[in-house]
């Protein structure tokens, strides 16, 4: 059983392994969470896959403590391994069947320290998604009343409380105490995002890694420290920096057959979160690099005279995300990299 492989199928409370035993059979093992542990202390040392999703970096490192070498897998790279009907037990089959081939799509494992810093953009996020909301809402139920309001958060702050004040807008009295309340609420957001992008800015500048990013046009304190949590220190995680950039969904899909090569859109695989702050901060560039002459900029300007903005942005967000990568694997500042 030494060197053995094993599919280990994660949830909250019951886990299912499968593996097969020097004699060909199929083994399988349904364990209690509080019984995980305490199986494998004693179990001989073994490559076991896992799916990457819910707790499962957390499981990594634990087994890993262990002795264990522990394998995180692409749960969508896992699902074309599975046979027959969906079940926990073909789940770890297919898990097993997934960490042994050649060409498996793999997930780094997450330090705790790497999953505090995605932790405080997970809550900026759903704060900005919350905010994003409640404008889209608020401009909505005002247009129901003849009042328009442009697109844009900042149209709302500046032009709601002007119609709060405006006696003459048709507005009832329970219908402008509650769009008041609105207003609060928004305000109240506002402070809540404000106070974790200072948290961000914090964590990035004692980062040494997320330090150096910012030197990269287009990247700030937020797109600087998600990308050094994600990747890491060294970006072990992937063997090149394309192969970081495709896991980030910002290079062409194929569709290619007969020797003929059909590219399509970006794949949009992957970190989404990731994808868009690089692509957004690809358009900020964009914006302000007709005024400038160095290289980067000169390269832009022709690549949106031939392809058009939006390509561009991708194109530079690829660029960046290649770099980002580069710079941690290499432990080099970004203008050694250019130069």
């Amino acid at each position: 059983m030494n060197n053995s492989v094993i599919g280990l199928d994660i949830a909250k409370h019951i886990f299912h392994l499968f593996t097969q035993g020097t004699d060909g059979k199929m083994i399988k093992k349904k364990l209690k969470r509080s019984e995980l542990l305490a199986y494998f202390v004693n179990y001989p040392v073994s490559i076991i896959g896992i799916e990457a999703f819910g707790s499962a970096h957390h499981w990594a490192r634990e087994l890993t403590k262990l002795g264990h070498e522990v394998i995180l897998l692409n749960a969508r790279y896992v699902k074309s391994f599975v046979v027959g009907n969906k079940n926990d037990f073909n789940d770890a089959a297919a898990i097993y069947d997934a960490v042994t081939r050649p060409n498996k799509r793999v997930v780094a494992i997450k330090t705790v320290a790497q999953q505090d810093i995605q932790l405080v953009h997970n809550i900026r996020k759903e704060l900005v998604d919350k905010r994003t909301a409640l404008v889209n809402q608020t401009r909505g139920l005002l247009s129901e009343r003849g009042i328009i309001i442009n697109k844009g958060i900042t149209q709302v702050r500046q032009q709601l409380p002007l119609i709060l004040e405006d006696a003459e807008n048709g507005l009832t009295v329970l219908s402008r105490e509650l769009f008041a309340e609105q207003y609060e609420k928004l305000k109240a957001l506002d402070d809540e995002i404000k106070a974790q992008d200072l948290r961000i800015n914090r964590l990035c500048n004692a980062n040494e890694l997320s330090k150096r990013f910012l030197a990269v046009p287009g990247v700030g304190p937020v797109t600087a420290t998600i990308v050094a949590a994600d990747i890491g220190d060294s970006g072990k995680g992937y063997e090149s920096s394309r192969d970081y950039a495709a896991s980030l969904g910002v290079v062409p899909r194929q569709h290619s057959s007969g020797d003929k090569q059909v590219y399509l859109g970006i794949s949009k695989r992957g970190n989404r979160y990731i994808r868009t702050l690089l692509i957004h901060g690809a358009r900020s560039v964009l914006k302000n690099c007709t005024k400038k002459n160095d290289k980067l900029s000169l390269w832009l300007q022709a690549l949106m005279a031939r392809r058009g903005f939006n390509k561009a942005a991708v194109a530079l967000a690829n660029k960046n995300a290649r770099i980002l990568w580069a710079m941690a694997n290499k432990n080099k500042a970004y203008e050694a990299l250019v130069a």
